[in-house]
């Protein structure tokens, strides 16, 4: 006869039994958007290379810069506890020449400056060498730059730094290939007295700076890059601008210019990049622009321009941005399924008179635009759904147009999520069934 098992026993298996039935209905499930927890994965186990023993800090004295510098960027409050011509440099602040004994600075950049900082004539005598000179986020006041510094500056960034500016000060740095001045008040009568003299500049911007006057009817032709946004110019678009073979961005919005797009806006074969929103230009869109084969961002949104919207928009190739949003364009919306949905931004809305094609067009594209009638003009917009309208209206907050890609998405993901519940729930009522089943018979054995 074989002997009985002990009761204690028995309760000890049927405990891990239940323990294990339960944590398999606790513990998630493995699948590939699980966190991985290896270590290789986690950057706070790997030290820094700067602390590795092998490559020290180099000490003031064993610096291989000019000492005239040093000591100028010890006056701007700059640490030299490093070499500061050793790549990369303490916050990327300073970039060196390979010239003996001494090195020399090529390019410094200032950031986030303390209140007790102030420029020194003489500091900036011994940068004579510089090429590139930064400030961001450094309010400090300005002081004339020393002829040999202004003769070796090729570019120049101020961004939210140097208090009152004036447009006299900038143009004194006439050797400029680059100019960057943003955040910060620019006194001049226009962009005229500060980029007239600076005939090797190649790229312009100055924005967000209360900048007055006119646009200059006096281009340099190697320009590339201009950016006047964001200020208070005023008057037309001049024709002049449309010689600028090389210009490639174009930014002056969010000023006061007014009048029509030059009909020659189209002869700036280079340019791919022209954003005129939230000015005052009038007419319509000239139609020398289709000859424009590398355009790739259009904004002529919030502006008062007219007449019906060109098709050959359609035809330019590399075109990703379209925003023609808040004017007074009219008639059928010229654009098809397709050309629409290889854009990556699209705006309409906000053009009362414009209407699209249904038969072309679904309304789920929502383009802010009312459906053509057949005479070509817009039908009344349809009353608004009280629940479905504004769950679809939030879901498309960042473009003008939906395919439904969301809504079969969220259908994909739901489809999986109730299986694994029903998995769980399956193993945890056989866990149960089993334990059930196995007391009564430890009862009857034991009795």
């Amino acid at each position: 006869m074989e002997p009985k098992p002990k009761p204690h026993f028995l309760l000890t298996i049927s405990f891990l039994l239940l323990t294990t039935a339960f944590s398999s209905l606790s513990s998630p499930p493995l699948n590939s958007s699980s966190p991985s927890l290896s270590p290789a994965k986690n950057s706070s186990l790997t030290p820094p290379s700067s602390s590795s023993p092998s490559s020290p800090s180099p000490s003031p004295s064993s610096s291989t810069l000019d000492p005239k510098q040093l000591r100028a960027l010890q006056s701007l409050n700059i640490p030299t506890t490093r070499d500061p011509c050793v790549q990369p440099s303490l916050h990327n602040a300073t970039l060196c020449d390979n010239s003996k004994p001494f090195k020399h600075l090529l390019s410094l950049r200032l950031i986030n400056c303390s209140d007790d900082i102030s420029l020194s004539i003489t500091a900036l005598k011994s940068l004579y060498t510089l090429q590139d000179l930064e400030f961001i986020n450094c309010p400090v006041t300005p002081v004339h730059f020393p002829p040999e510094l202004v003769a070796s500056l090729r570019s120049f960034t101020c961004i939210k730094s140097l208090k009152k500016l004036t447009g006299v000060w900038l143009k004194n740095l006439a050797n400029l290939t680059e100019l960057t001045v943003s955040g910060v008040t620019v006194n001049a009568s226009g962009p005229s007295i500060i980029v007239g003299s600076m005939e090797k500049l190649r790229s312009v911007t100055i924005s967000h700076a209360n900048l007055t006057g006119f646009l200059p009817k006096r281009w340099h032709l190697n320009l590339t890059r201009i950016d006047l946004s964001a200020n208070q110019l005023r008057g037309k678009i001049p024709s002049s601008l449309t010689l600028l073979g090389d210009l490639e961005m174009l930014n002056l919005s969010s000023n006061s210019i007014s009048g029509e797009i030059p009909t020659s806006f189209g002869d700036l074969l280079s340019l791919q990049n022209v954003s005129l929103a939230s000015n005052s230009l009038s007419g319509s869109i000239p139609d020398s622009m289709s000859a424009m084969p590398g355009l790739v961002h259009l904004d002529l949104s919030s502006n008062l321009l007219n007449g019906t919207i060109p098709k050959f928009l359609s035809e330019l190739k590399d075109l990703k941005y379209l925003n023609l949003a808040n004017n007074n364009f009219k008639g059928v919306l010229p654009f098809n399924m397709s050309f629409i949905k290889r854009l990556e931004v699209f705006k309409v809305g906000g053009n009362s008179d414009l209407c699209y094609n249904h038969s072309v067009l679904s309304s789920k594209l929502k383009l802010g635009i009312a459906p053509c009638d057949k005479h070509g003009l817009p039908l009344s917009p349809p009353p608004a759904r009280s629940s479905d309208s504004s769950d679809d209206s939030s879901s498309s907050d960042d473009s003008d147009y939906n395919d439904g890609s969301d809504e079969s998405n969220h259908s994909s993901n739901h489809h999986h999520g109730p299986n694994k519940v029903v998995l769980g729930v399956a193993i945890g009522l056989s866990s149960i069934v089993f334990l059930i089943i196995f007391l009564i018979l430890l009862s009857k054995w034991c009795g």
